[in-house]
């Protein structure tokens, strides 16, 4: 069976990938926003409602449309990382991850000894229940594994943190970036941006794919004019309460 992982594929070619955030954990919902044509679905394990039975159901859903999922699990945890890996994960975002060594073993925990540390399951979701005999051999290069940067540790750390073979792209968190500069809340704030943008354009030079979470569609589209590869430009819960907020205003503004 072919192993193709079109979002993988759009990185190495240097083609800009426009993500959303799927926080809800829900299957439901996860169809609704799947419809929509984005190039990437991040389905957050770390702050959304999703279990381990959600994101099956999650990468179930997706497979019928063109959307390419990535899981974010909770932890860079090696148990956690091969169940996601068993159920068919084409891509993984491991949070919080500072050092070279931590992004060493977050691409070990995708690998099946003796590159890593991945157990071997044969009659798994991933293996097609034990039917596909090619899933050893080609699933290590057409799993995105993504790095995601989000201290100010882990920013003097950028340029070994990227070069760890293995590691497909580097994502900026400028949520916790913003909270350890005492700025909570304020991910969009221009100092956070002052710190990410030079160690991401230094990236960039390098050919090595960036990527980011921002809600200003304007924003996000300035990252991807200036060089970023993949960002995803809002999120599923967000777009429930703002077009909740904005209906029931559009209803009441003429009491």
């Amino acid at each position: 069976m072919a192993h193709t992982n079109p979002f993988l594929a759009a990185l190495r070619e240097g083609k800009p990938q426009i993500g959303l955030w799927v926080s809800l954990g829900d299957a439901l919902t996860t169809e609704v926003v799947a419809g929509a044509g984005f190039d990437w679905l991040l389905l957050d394990m770390e702050h959304g409602a999703g279990e381990i039975t959600d994101v099956q159901a999650q990468l179930q859903v997706i497979k019928g449309y063109e959307s390419t999922a990535i899981v974010r699990p909770d932890w860079n945890d090696t148990v956690k990382i091969k169940r996601l890996m068993d159920l068919g994960a084409p891509g993984l975002l491991f949070p919080m991850v500072n050092t070279a060594d931590e992004a060493a073993a977050a691409v070990a925990a995708t690998r099946y000894p003796p590159e890593g540390t991945r157990g071997y399951g044969g009659t798994t979701r991933a293996t097609s229940f034990g039917r596909d005999k090619t899933y050893v051999d080609t699933i290590e290069d057409s799993t995105a594994v993504l790095i995601q940067v989000e201290t100010l540790q882990a920013l003097d750390n950028i340029d070994a943190i990227a070069s760890v073979d293995g590691v497909d792209g580097v994502f900026f968190g400028p949520s916790d970036i913003a909270s350890q500069m005492g700025l909570v809340g304020q991910s969009g704030h221009d100092d956070v941006w002052a710190r990410i943008l030079p160690a991401a354009m230094r990236l960039i030079s390098k050919r090595i794919p960036v990527g980011t979470l921002v809600r200003d569609v304007e924003f996000a589209r300035h990252l991807i004019k200036a060089g970023f590869t993949f960002v995803a430009c809002g999120s599923d819960a967000a777009l429930l309460a703002q077009s909740a907020d904005a209906l029931l205003a559009d209803m009441t503004a003429s009491e």
